[in-house]
């Protein structure tokens, strides 16, 4: 081998190509076997196979520190934040004809037991005569009817015990004073004994309110003769005035009793009972009015 003269200006150029050239090689060599991703060579390891295991025996355990299985679990989650305020998305499009309706909920019907039917009772009242009378009107005689009536059963009007005649069975009767029917209302009519063993159905007694005269007292002449006193009245239907004495009837039932400078009063002469009619306070004038001049004889104007 020749030796190099580096004196000589064509050597040295040579040198430094081959050197060039040499280190080129180098680099490619290392990139292509090592590559320069890390630094740490990378050696590959051949695979282990896996060697066959015999039933019942262990796997062998991996080497190095044991890591739980709440940790290798752990290790595939990572955390994430979410801040709401940074969402921002458009607004859905809606239909403005549709809107929730809640469900309608049906409650079922609460169930009513079904009511015992109280038993009859032991005495039976079918009827009452009469069941209609008047208010203000005179004692009156009650007959009552039914069956299985005995001589201990009293008739009860509104509770209060009446004297009671026993006919037979199917009658009883009693007298109800004119106290029990001052006031117009029904009456409730209980047959029964005193200590309430026995008793009947209840009737009803319709107590209806008294006619009364459609009639105004307006005014009166009285004369100071022996003629009898006049009453002016007036019609409330048709506005005309009468004049009437005592005795008269007027309206077809009302008979004139009393004639006063304060009332009128009217007897009813089918019910028997007595209205009275306080003269009006405008229409004392009026009728002070219509008395007549007082006559004077010819004998009393002698001295």
């Amino acid at each position: 081998m020749q030796a190099v003269d580096l004196n000589k200006p064509g050597e040295k150029k040579k040198l430094i190509i081959a050197g060039s050239l040499g280190l080129a090689a180098l680099l490619v060599l290392y990139w292509v076997f090592i590559g320069f991703d890390n630094g740490t060579p990378t050696t590959s390891r051949p695979q282990a196979t896996a060697s066959p295991q015999r039933a019942g025996q262990t796997p062998p355990r991996p080497n190095g520190p044991a890591v739980s299985l709440e940790a290798q679990n752990a290790a595939k989650f990572s955390e994430i934040n979410y801040d709401p305020s940074s969402y921002n998305a458009p607004e859905a499009r809606r239909n403005i004809f549709a809107y929730y309706e809640p469900p309608v909920i049906v409650k079922p019907a609460p169930s009513t037991p079904t009511p015992t039917p109280e038993p009859p009772p032991p005495v039976l009242l079918a009827s009452v005569s009469p069941s209609n009378v008047y208010a203000r009107t005179t004692d009156f005689k009650l007959e009552a009817a039914g069956d299985k009536f005995t001589p201990a059963m009293r008739i009860y009007v509104d509770g209060r015990e009446l004297p009671t005649t026993y006919k037979n069975p199917q009658q009883v009767s009693a007298t109800v004073p004119a106290s029990f029917i001052a006031n117009p209302g029904a009456r409730s009519i209980v047959v029964r004994t005193p200590d309430n063993q026995f008793f009947s159905n209840q009737q009803t007694v319709n107590v209806a309110a008294p006619p009364t005269p459609n009639f105004s007292y307006i005014g009166i002449i009285s004369p100071n003769n022996r003629i009898a006193d006049t009453a002016l009245v007036q019609d409330k239907s048709n506005k005309n005035i009468l004049s009437v004495l005592k005795g008269d009837v007027i309206g077809g039932r009302f008979r004139v009793t009393s004639i006063s400078d304060k009332e009128l009063v009217l007897t009813d002469t089918s019910l028997k009972i007595k209205h009275s009619l306080a003269m009006s306070e405008g229409d004392k004038t009026a009728g002070a009015l219509s008395r007549p001049t007082p006559r004077v004889d010819a004998e009393d104007d002698e001295p």
